[in-house]
């Protein structure tokens, strides 16, 4: 079980998902992107795409996604333009902004790498990326062709 009371995914569900998380990273470093784990050491204030691995059994929309984090200096700003009780400074609105056209450039370089991934349709995280698999886990008639 989870924090949440949701089921854990077995270890050997988890392992396909690290390998598909792997790969994921591999596919965005080559592109020259900074890619990483969530939850990595030192990662937290690293930039770059942060690949997250869904560890639970029962997975709503995909078992790996990524989103984008930019640097920890404007993170900081955002944060201290919140605090401050100012919402609408542009500091606040400029992570989401970046991680928004990040998204599509994501979604294309997965795609190429044969990497089934699709945009998150889901206002609570509307820069995340979901992936699902390979093409070539697909069977013939279903990989896209070119």
């Amino acid at each position: 079980m989870s924090e949440y009371g949701l089921t854990r995914a077995s270890e050997d569900v988890i392992a396909v998902r690290n390998g598909l998380a792997d790969q994921v990273i591999q596919a965005l470093r080559h592109a020259g992107l900074p890619a990483f784990r969530e939850g990595e050491n030192e990662t937290a204030d690293r930039a770059g795409a942060v690949v997250h691995v869904e560890p639970d059994a029962d997975v709503g929309s995909a078992p790996v996604s990524v989103g984008w984090r930019c640097g920890p200096a404007m993170m900081q700003a955002a944060v201290e333009s919140l605090a401050s009780g100012n919402p609408d400074a542009p500091a606040v609105r400029y992570p989401g902004t970046v991680g928004q056209h990040m998204q599509s450039a994501l979604v294309r370089i997965l795609l190429s790498a044969g990497i089934i991934a699709t945009l998150e349709n889901d206002t609570m995280n509307p820069d995340h990326v979901l992936v699902f698999g390979l093409f070539s886990d697909l069977p013939p008639a279903l990989r896209p062709e070119g």
